[in-house]
C-alpha cells in the first residue's frame, strides 16, 4: 500500500528501511525522503514504523 504519494512509498519500502536500520521518522526521512513534500503521509508512516519495529522486536525475542 502506499504511504506517501508524493514519493510513491510503500508501506513495504518503510519494513526494509526498518530491517536495515531506520529506527526514527528522521531516518525515514533521510533514506526515503517520506515527509518532504507536503507531509499529509507522517502519521501513517510513523504507525507503519512502529508496527515494523515491534515485529522485529518480538522476532528478535522469540530467536533467542
Amino acid at each position: 500500500m502506499y504511504i506517501c504519494i508524493c514519493k510513491g512509498i510503500t508501506d513495504n519500502a518503510i519494513r526494509e528501511a526498518v530491517h536495515q536500520g531506520a529506527e526514527r521518522m528522521r531516518d525515514l526521512k533521510t533514506c526515503l525522503g517520506v515527509t518532504e513534500q507536503c507531509g499529509i503521509c507522517a502519521c501513517h508512516a510513523k504507525m507503519v514504523l512502529d508496527q515494523a519495529l515491534m515485529q522485529q522486536q518480538v522476532g528478535s525475542a522469540s530467536s533467542t
